[in-house]
């Protein structure tokens, strides 16, 4: 997807014995949003924003040996190879051997002449990741303002971390003019190292700059502009967190000497062989226990009680991402923890009192969000018309924050639909889900509305459950319902073979377990969503049952 910037300079850091300041250039193609508030708890301030800075450049894919160079000799020393095993005389040896030395010399020469152009070359690609890491980070960081809070959101360069940091306006001693919004701000890799420059003892003031919306004319020459062609799955990224965060998990404290230790022990060992993961066991009114794998070694937390009513037992990979958050977890007062399930999302929340900062992360490294599973269909997908739609967004948007249970007395519109609403909204990237506080945002992620075309199916599996809708190859066997829940049994003719399909919905309309007979279930389970069966089984009990439209919500 093509987005295009325009921002007045760039963003600017700067520092001195009694001060620091912090301007960042927002979009001025955007609505004016601007900010300036000058910073009470500078410590936590400074671990928070840097946390958040190492999500930006976190990448922890695998990356593999560049063998490049050897089979570049190996290509070039064939001959000779070829040459010593095939010679049959020793009349040919010394001939054989002259040559070689010619070869040789020919090669010493190349790198006479070549080595100068290959250290500049190295020298610049050094200088651009260590000096200029902007040429390697496009994915700037997105900043709203709202009336009871800022908060900066941003991906990992990998794709399978996300970040937030949100300020409540409690946490500034004092506030200047402020717009409400959501904009893109210039971020630059050195802005970190001003950031390690806040001290208690400097005044230190966060200011996204009003001015370049106060200037009307385009042909300012100061202004720069930028046309990024950001990959989708960044896109889908963003909206799958907010669909994942409204999805039952189970919710525990861990205090922060506990997740302390967890990383300590990370750092003492390497594993070699899997499986590399977390094991969270969970028992009511006990206290928290970790197994760290492959060592099986167990860590008890009697300062952490689980207060759940249920036991469980819930794995994650890709657990050296928690590193994020070492650096923040002197400051913190606490880390809520979100487990949605074994090789699911969680998400960790560390709070500072006034500050928290959420990190997000997808079931495994290389799983990124877009790709993680398609959260947003488990959410209700029940049928709302355009204009209750807009009264639902246009209630949203005059306190820019609220829940679905807030918006449902101010709209008289039944909370389900309130849920299908912003669960469509949410998909279009004009609201957000703030798992700090339990409600609603809304949030642009971007200038236009993101096209419908383009949403139409959020993953390839919903595409393929309109097809055997379409086609009338859904049956519905058994129907069990008790105290809200339903659980239904049927099964779906694909391709010649009829698959065995059973969903369980609860009272809020989420799909919340299910299970199929299919290739893609059996592979990934709900690792990666539902599989076609599954969305087409929902889709039918909702129409043919519960005389619900299915087309999924209408939005403008």
């Amino acid at each position: 997807m093509n987005f295009a910037y325009r921002f007045l300079g760039s963003t600017s850091a700067s520092s001195d014995a009694a001060s620091s300041s912090f301007a960042f250039a927002p979009d001025t193609l955007r609505q004016p949003t601007f900010f300036t508030g000058k910073v009470a708890r500078h410590l936590a301030f400074r671990e928070a924003i840097s946390a958040l800075h190492h999500v930006v450049v976190s990448d922890l894919r695998f990356k593999p040996r560049d063998r490049t160079a050897y089979f570049e000799w190996l290509k070039q020393n064939e001959a000779n190879f070829l040459a010593e095993a095939t010679a049959q005389s020793a009349a040919l040896k010394p001939r054989i051997a002259d040559l070689q030395d010619r070869i040789r010399g020919f090669d010493r020469e190349r790198d006479r002449q070549m080595k100068p152009f290959w250290a500049a070359r190295q020298a610049y690609f050094n200088y651009v990741y260590k000096q200029n890491r902007d040429a390697w980070i496009v994915l700037d960081p997105v900043i709203t303002v709202h009336p009871d809070e800022i908060f900066f959101e941003c991906f990992s360069l990998d794709e399978s971390s996300y970040g937030r940091l949100s300020c409540d306006h409690d946490v500034f001693e004092s506030l200047g003019e402020m717009a409400f919004g959501t904009t893109n701000i210039d971020y630059s890799h050195a802005l970190y190292d001003e950031f390690q420059k806040i001290r208690s003892y400097r005044d230190t003031t966060l200011t996204i700059d009003p001015s370049g919306f106060e200037v009307q004319t385009g042909d300012d020459l100061d202004f720069r502009e930028e046309k990024i062609d950001l990959p989708d799955s960044w896109v889908r990224g963003f909206l799958q967190v907010s669909s994942a965060m409204t999805l039952p998990a189970h919710v525990f404290e861990l205090h922060p000497v506990d997740m302390a230790n967890i990383l300590t022990r990370l750092a003492q060992k390497k594993e070699k062989a899997g499986p590399r993961s977390l094991r969270f066991v969970l028992k009511p009114d006990a206290p928290v226990e970790v197994v760290i794998e492959p060592w099986h070694e167990r860590l008890t937390f009697r300062r952490s009680i689980y207060r759940g009513t249920a036991p469980a037992e819930i794995r994650i990979w890709g657990r050296r991402r928690l590193g994020i958050l070492e650096r923040a977890l002197p400051l913190a007062r606490s880390v809520r923890v979100h487990l949605t399930g074994t090789g699911l999302p969680s998400f960790f929340v560390v709070d500072f009192g006034g500050l928290r900062f959420t990190l997000g992360l997808s079931g495994w490294t290389a799983n990124d969000w877009s790709s993680a599973g398609q959260f947003d269909l488990l959410a209700p997908r029940h049928k709302v018309d355009n204009d209750t739609a807009q009264r639902i967004f246009a209630a949203l948007g005059k306190s820019h924050a609220a829940t679905a249970a807030e918006l449902a007395r101010q709209t008289g519109v039944d909370q389900t639909l309130v849920h299908a609403a912003l669960t469509a909204y949410t998909q279009a990237g004009r609201v957000m889900f703030d798992l700090d506080k339990s409600l609603y945002r809304l949030r642009e992620l971007t200038r236009e509305p993101l096209s419908s075309a383009q949403l139409r199916f959020a993953s390839p599996q919903e595409e393929k459950a309109d097809r055997l809708i379409n086609a009338n190859l859904v049956t519905i066997g058994n129907i069990d319902r008790n105290q809200g829940v339903r659980k239904i049994n049927g099964s779906v003719l694909d391709n010649a073979r009829t698959e065995q399909v059973s969903l369980v919905i609860d009272d809020d309309d989420r799909l919340v377990e299910a299970r199929c007979s299919c290739h893609f279930y059996g592979h990934n389970k709900m690792m990666r969503g539902p599989c076609e069966h599954i969305l087409a089984l929902r889709r039918i009990f909702h129409s043919q049952v519960e005389g619900v439209a299915q087309d999924g919500p209408a939005i403008a």
